[in-house]
Formats: C-alpha cells, sequence, structure tokens
C-alpha cells in the first residue's frame, strides 16, 4: 500500500513566494489508503482514542498533541495520483514517555518493530510499520529517560 502525506507546521505564518503572501491557519497530516479501516483500527488501538470526525470507510481523523492525524480513502477519480508515491516518504514520530512501555503496547497490537533500539544524541528511538506500511518511530529525549 503506499501513502500520501501533506505535512507543514502546526503555527499561524506567513508564507512568502515572489510577490504573493500564502496564509494558512492549521495544518495536518493525512495519509491515503484503499483499506482505511485497517489503518483506523490500529490507530485506535495504538493511540488509545476513538477518531473524531469519524465516516466509516471514508474519513477518520485522531487529534494528537499538536497534530490531526487524518486517514482516508481516496475517490475513485484521484486513486491514480497516490499510485506513483514510491518517491515520497512520511514517518510518524511520536515522542513517548517510557519507550519500552511504548514498545510493549505496539507487540501487543501486532506490530512489534522489527529492529533494535537506537541510541542517538537526542534520545532513543525505534522503529515500527503501521498496517499500511508507513513508518513509525517511537521517541524517547533524554530528558524523559
Amino acid at each position: 500500500m503506499q501513502l500520501h502525506a501533506i505535512l507543514a507546521c502546526n503555527y499561524s505564518f506567513l508564507l512568502k513566494q515572489s510577490s504573493m503572501t500564502f496564509q494558512f491557519h492549521d495544518a495536518f497530516v493525512t495519509i491515503a489508503v484503499a483499506d482505511t479501516e485497517t489503518l483506523v483500527k490500529f490507530y485506535t488501538q495504538l493511540l488509545e482514542q476513538k477518531p473524531k470526525p469519524y465516516l466509516h470507510t471514508i474519513y477518520a481523523e485522531f487529534q494528537l498533541s499538536g497534530l490531526r492525524l487524518g486517514i482516508f480513502k481516496p475517490k475513485d477519480e484521484h486513486h491514480s495520483e497516490f499510485d506513483n508515491c514510491v518517491d515520497a516518504a512520511m514517518s510518524l514520530c511520536l515522542e513517548v514517555d517510557n519507550l519500552e512501555e511504548a514498545i510493549a503496547h505496539l507487540t501487543s497490537l501486532g506490530y512489534p518493530p522489527p529492529g533494535e533500539i537506537i541510541v542517538a544524541s537526542h534520545g532513543r528511538e525505534i522503529y515500527a510499520y503501521d498496517p499500511a506500511g508507513n513508518r513509525l518511530i517511537l521517541h524517547q529525549s533524554h530528558r524523559r529517560a
């Protein structure tokens, strides 16, 4: 399955290009997938919340701290737009308080991280994948260790 992500910061600001001003007030990440229900079930369990709003098999949205995560099924006439997203890559990074507990939770959902914990200058992290193959990064910063 392929994904399409729209990423931007979650703060209001002006983006200037040439003489035009582009103003926006909010941003969120969306994942396009043919089987929305598998991802909705996964993220409902992972995030321990129900999506709101939720349109069965069409659109689901999860409210995260500082971010909205949308999952949608592209309309048939737009499906081809997402077929060639091989060069597009998105990782959903979740800052956690306890990395081992987060790994255990993900494992209990049937999606154990395939690798080992990585220790970096900014903290510890591990890579995992949702049912559609989108990469998740579970990260615990040093200040939370």
